[in-house]
């Protein structure tokens, strides 16, 4: 019999409530089991009590998306994890650092310092302009954490990128089906002509012919200077090589001899082969050493310049050249073995191809022309500056051309003239040495000596005996507002630049230590961080070198013929500086863009080259200068300016073939990049990065074909 306590209790509302969620609970459970099994479930971290925590696949996983279809261009902020199970990589606060302080902020600088906008290391300070802090993963001392920010949000060079797994990486080269994010055209990129035979040196910027006619006056070079076509009448076909192009001889063999066919022109044979420049042997042109005034040899000229000027150590306190009208560049050829990096410049006037020769050689060289405006190296770049009758009429217009000499100088460099006014003694020829010594004594250089046919000067080290000049000298010093590093279109002032008075001196440490060391002009730099400039330097110079160490590594680069190397967006110079510390044998022109910051002079600083340069016009070189273009995160920034199309078709003309280009950039433009590669008859490879297959960044890799177009 039962109780009817119990009859009670078991009918009392709460007992009754209990019973019924008892149910409802074993109704849900049995329906989301069998019901929803089959729906896409999120990924969740495992509640395993193992001490390697592991994460539950998607059912997504392996399966192929359109990838830049899903893209989202304004995502909306990230929210920091609720419950972080270990301290963010890059804990970074307003309080100590501004939004995108870490890197390249406003895309300014390549590469961003924090892995902002490249591929090796995951965005680490900033997302989109926002300080998101990284979601943390699961606790274990096996997580390697990413970043050269650490957890007291300071800046640190203790990083890791990663390593490089080649068989890891994917060539993903067939076009993503359905809609793209990109901006660009939905219609097929078709195949691009090639240009006629007659374009095979053609350098857009330099040889429009109609905007030179149109010139006012061309009796100060100024048909030497740039004219690039109007927008819109760029280059649209593809440069092709001259017949019988073949592969170049590789360094050092390419100092004394080069292909003929590469090069195929007699003209300066025949004006300078009496001068030890340049011979033709049956399918070479070869390269004595000689030049103009030195007869015995470039080894034997650079000796006698040390010799009268013990102070000029090459290799140590001199690093950085300037050679204006260089020939062939037998000077700057011979400088490289002695730890000298030479800028060799000349216009592309009726000795045609000197520079050309010059970078088949393997030298480093441009074409440039002093005229009427500033050349695009920034101020107090150059550690010694030489002119072996380069037919330029210093004193002209009071002295306006050597007053860019002055600009680029460092302070206390020197300026080494080989002329005829210098050891000949005719009236005409004793007045223009007159007139050279009174302009710089005007400009408070230093005579030192004259010995045989070389006259050398040196610049002053501070401002003191520009302000104690008498009242009146000419020319002035130019005002404080004037800034001697801007330099893109500007025109040459006829007044001294004035030196740094705030302690940011390009006073330099000695080679082979200033590569590696912050300069003081780093402080000077116009960039939005408000960190320590210093650690922003280093932390980019590791970055690129565990890059580098990856393509040498994994890739075979010391295999690779890369001689002639160009970083279309170099920053503070870290990829360059990585080439060196691995001892390739190449060089590399580091080129800023005009779109970011001017970090040249932090570049010239270290002992190393570049120039100012716009990637919506042409460079001033000859086609198939480069073995090998690099890009970082330059694309994606330059296509708000002008179109890729017109900048790959540039990277396509001054790449020669057999060439390489690396563009690490962002997924969002790749498709597009691709489709014009394969266009220009490219063979590209679309891999992943160290961050792995999730990454917004990609590197694509591309060939140019080895025959040419």
């Amino acid at each position: 019999m039962i109780s009817p306590i119990n009859v009670d209790f078991v009918r009392t509302p709460v007992t009754l409530k209990i019973v019924a969620f008892f149910f409802l609970s074993i109704t849900f459970f049995y329906f989301g089991y069998h019901w929803f099994d089959g729906f896409n479930q999120l990924t969740f971290f495992s509640d395993s009590q193992s001490p390697n925590p592991f994460v539950t696949l998607s059912p997504n996983y392996n399966k192929s998306f359109n990838i830049p279809a899903l893209i989202d261009h304004h995502p909306p902020p990230v929210a920091a994890a609720p419950h972080p199970i270990a301290p963010p990589v890059a804990a970074v606060t307003d309080s100590i650092v501004p939004p995108v302080a870490a890197a390249a902020v406003n895309d300014s600088i390549a590469p961003p310092v924090a892995a902002v906008n490249d591929s090796a290391v995951p965005p680490v300070a900033a997302v989109n302009n926002s300080v998101v802090p990284p979601v943390a993963a699961a606790a274990s001392d096996s997580i390697v954490k990413f970043g050269i920010v650490n957890e007291n949000g300071s800046m640190s060079d203790e990083f890791e990128v990663g390593d490089m797994n080649v068989s890891d990486w994917v060539n993903e080269t067939n076009k993503v089906g359905g809609s793209s994010a990109s901006d660009y055209a939905k219609s097929v990129i078709k195949k691009f002509e090639v240009c006629p035979l007659s374009m095979s040196e053609y350098i857009p910027c330099l040889d429009n012919v109609d905007a030179i006619r149109k010139l006012k006056s061309t009796e100060k070079g100024e048909r030497f200077e740039r004219h690039c076509p109007e927008k819109g009448g760029g280059l649209n076909c593809l440069v092709p090589s001259p017949k019988g192009y073949r592969t170049p001889i590789i360094w050092p063999r390419s100092r004394d001899e080069v292909w003929y066919n590469n090069v195929p022109h007699t003209r300066l044979v025949e004006d300078k082969g009496g001068q030890n420049w340049i011979t033709r042997d049956n399918d070479k042109f070869k390269f004595p050493g000689g030049g103009t005034q030195f007869i015995h040899g470039a080894d034997e000229y650079l000796d006698h310049i040390s010799r009268i000027i013990p102070g000029i150590t090459f290799g140590q306190h001199i690093r950085v050249v300037l050679d204006v009208g260089c020939g062939v560049a037998s000077f700057g050829a011979y400088l490289l073995s002695r730890n000298v990096l030479t800028m060799s410049v000349a216009p592309k006037d009726v000795h045609e191809n000197q520079i050309q020769f010059a970078l088949e050689r393997g030298v480093p060289a441009m074409a440039a022309a002093f005229a009427t405006r500033r050349l695009l190296y920034p101020s107090q770049a150059f550690d010694l500056m030489h002119c072996s009758r380069c037919r330029i009429n210093w004193t002209r217009d009071d002295g306006i051309l050597l007053l860019e000499v002055n600009r680029m100088l460092r302070a206390g460099g020197y300026f080494v003239w080989a002329a005829q006014p210098v050891y000949k003694h005719g009236e005409v020829l004793r007045e223009q040495w007159e007139e050279m010594l009174n302009l710089t004594t005007r400009l408070c250089w230093k005579f030192l000596k004259k010995d045989g046919y070389i006259a050398i000067w040196q610049k002053p080290f501070d401002n003191s005996c520009y302000i104690n000049r008498e009242a009146g000298t000419k020319p002035p010093l130019c005002d404080s507002s004037d800034d001697p590093d801007n330099v893109w279109y500007v025109d040459l002032k006829a007044c001294i630049s004035r030196l740094p008075e705030n302690g940011n001196r390009a006073n330099v440490t000695r080679w082979p230590a200033r590569l590696q060391s912050p300069p003081n002009r780093l402080q000077s730099i116009k960039m939005d961080a408000f960190m320590s400039r210093n650690e922003l330097f280093k932390a980019e110079s590791k970055y690129w070198d565990a890059i580098i160490d990856n393509y040498v590594s994994f890739l075979d680069w010391k295999k690779l013929t890369l001689r002639n190397v160009m970083d279309m967006r170099a920053g503070f110079g870290g990829f360059a500086a990585a080439l060196i510390n691995q001892n390739l044998s190449s060089w590399v022109m580091n080129v800023v863009p005009v779109s970011g910051p001017n970090t040249l002079p932090v570049i010239y600083d270290r002992g190393l080259i570049g120039a100012m340069h716009d990637w919506c016009e042409a460079f001033d070189t000859y086609p198939r200068t480069y073995d090998l273009l690099h890009a970082a995160n330059l694309l994606s920034v330059e296509r708000k300016r002008c179109s890729l199309s017109s900048i790959m078709l540039e990277m396509d003309r001054i790449l020669r073939p057999g060439g390489r280009a690396y563009i690490r950039d962002s997924l969002e433009i790749m498709e597009e990049l691709q489709e014009i590669g394969k266009a220009m008859g490219w063979h590209v490879t679309l891999r992943d990065t160290a961050e792995g297959p999730y990454a917004r960044y990609r590197v694509l890799v591309c060939d140019k074909n080895q025959l040419g177009t």
